[in-house]
C-alpha cells in the first residue's frame, strides 16, 4: 500500500478520485493546501484523510510515501526538489519543470536521494490508445504518414479570474503549455521523437500575456510529418487526432480531457483488411484510463515493473518539446532537436523581462 498526500486542492481533487479507483494500491492519508476549507470540500469530509496547511509537516511525517505536487507551475520545482530530499517519491504536474537545466537538476536530485519522479501523462491511458499500440505491437501499421492533432477549447475571461493563470510568471506558458501538451506527448508517444519543430502563435481570444492561438509542424525521426491546431477560443471543448499509417487510419473522437477513453475508428488500408483491424482491437480488454490507469502505472513502477514510461525521462522528453516550440516561435524558425545543453533555451523558455 502506497501513503499518499496531495498538496493543492485544484486539480488536486481529480487525482484523489483517480486514487480511490485503486484503493488496493493507494491509500491517500493527506490532503495539503493553504485554503483548508477548499481542501476539505476536496475530500468530500472524508475522516481518513487528514487536512492541513502545512507543507512542511506533510514533508516531515514519515508515514507518507508518495507526494503528489498539484500546486501552479512556478511551485512545480522547488516543491519537488522538497520532496525529493524529503525522502520521498514524487507525482508533479504540467510542466514538471520551467527548464531544462530544471529537468536535469531534479534528475541528479532523484537519483541522490534514491527516489522517483512521475509526471502526469493521464491522457495516455485508455482503451484507445492501448488499441492503437497494439495494432503496432501487431505489425499492422507500417510506416507512419501523417498526424494531425486539434486542441480547440473555450476558455473567456472567467478562466483567467485565479491571477496566475495567463501569464508568465504564474502560469509559465499559455495554451502550448497548458492546454495541448498532453496532445502533444500523445503525438510523442505514438509516432516517436520530434526531430524538428516550426511554429507559430498568438493572442487573439483573451486579454491575457501569454498565448492562447498557435499552428505547428512536426517531422518526426521516423520522417512522419504532423500538424498541431491549438485554441483557446472554440465553441466548446475539443480534442482531436488522427494518425495516418500504410496499414490503416487511427481517428479519435472528440473528447477534450479523456480522448485515450472515446470511441475511435480504426480504418483499414489496403492490403491490410478491415477484419485483421477489428480482431487486434477487439481482444484489448477493458482497463482504468485517465488518471487511474496513470496512478496504476506508477504503482507498477514503485513496485520495480519495467515500461509504460511514466517516469523522469519521459517528462524531460515533453519539456524538450515544449522549449523547442517556444524557441521556434521565438525565432521564426524550425528548431532541430534534441536540444544541447549550450542552447540558449538550455535555461528556459520565458521571455525576457522587459
Amino acid at each position: 500500500m502506497i501513503r499518499v498526500a496531495i498538496v493543492g486542492a485544484g486539480i488536486g481533487a481529480e487525482h484523489l478520485a483517480g486514487y480511490r479507483a485503486l484503493p488496493d494500491r493507494f491509500a491517500v492519508t493527506t490532503f495539503c493546501d493553504l485554503d483548508t476549507a477548499r481542501a476539505e470540500k476536496a475530500t468530500g469530509g472524508d475522516p481518513a484523510i487528514a487536512v492541513t496547511g502545512d507543507l512542511d509537516a506533510v514533508l516531515a511525517d514519515p508515514a507518507i510515501d508518495l507526494i503528489d505536487v498539484c500546486l501552479p507551475p512556478h511551485l512545480h520545482f522547488p516543491i519537488t526538489l522538497r520532496v525529493l530530499k524529503a525522502g520521498k517519491h514524487a507525482i508533479c504536474e504540467k510542466p514538471i519543470v520551467r527548464a531544462l537545466s530544471e529537468a536535469d537538476a531534479l534528475e541528479r536530485a532523484a537519483l541522490a536521494a534514491d527516489r522517483q519522479v512521475f509526471p502526469v501523462f493521464q491522457y495516455r491511458f485508455g482503451r484507445a490508445m492501448q488499441q492503437l499500440v497494439a495494432l503496432q505491437e501487431a505489425g499492422l501499421a507500417g510506416k507512419a504518414f501523417v498526424a494531425s492533432i486539434e486542441t480547440h477549447w473555450n476558455r473567456g475571461t472567467a478562466y483567467y479570474d485565479i491571477p496566475w493563470r495567463g501569464t508568465w510568471a504564474g502560469e509559465s506558458g499559455g495554451a502550448l503549455l497548458g492546454h495541448a501538451i498532453h496532445a502533444h506527448d500523445l503525438l510523442c508517444h505514438i509516432l516517436g521523437p520530434v526531430a524538428a519543430v516550426s511554429a507559430m502563435a498568438d493572442t487573439r481570444v483573451n486579454a491575457i500575456e501569454t498565448e492562447d492561438c498557435a499552428a505547428l509542424a512536426f517531422r518526426m525521426e521516423s520522417g512522419a510529418l504532423a500538424t498541431s491546431s491549438v485554441t483557446l477560443g472554440g465553441g466548446d471543448d475539443t480534442t482531436r487526432l488522427r494518425f495516418c499509417f500504410q496499414g490503416f487510419t487511427a481517428e479519435s473522437g472528440s473528447a477534450p480531457y479523456t480522448p485515450a477513453q472515446s470511441d475511435w475508428r480504426f480504418i483499414a488500408r489496403a492490403p491490410t483488411t478491415q477484419d485483421q483491424i477489428d480482431a487486434v482491437t477487439q481482444a484489448v480488454p477493458e482497463g482504468h484510463g485517465g488518471f487511474a490507469g496513470y496512478l496504476d502505472a506508477v504503482a507498477d513502477a514503485l513496485d520495480g515493473a519495467p515500461g509504460r514510461e511514466v517516469n523522469l525521462a519521459a517528462g524531460r522528453r515533453s519539456i524538450e518539446l515544449v522549449t523547442a516550440i517556444y524557441a521556434a516561435i521565438r525565432g521564426g524558425r524550425t528548431i532541430d532537436l534534441p536540444l544541447a545543453p549550450d542552447s540558449e533555451f538550455y535555461n528556459g523558455w520565458m521571455p525576457p523581462v522587459s
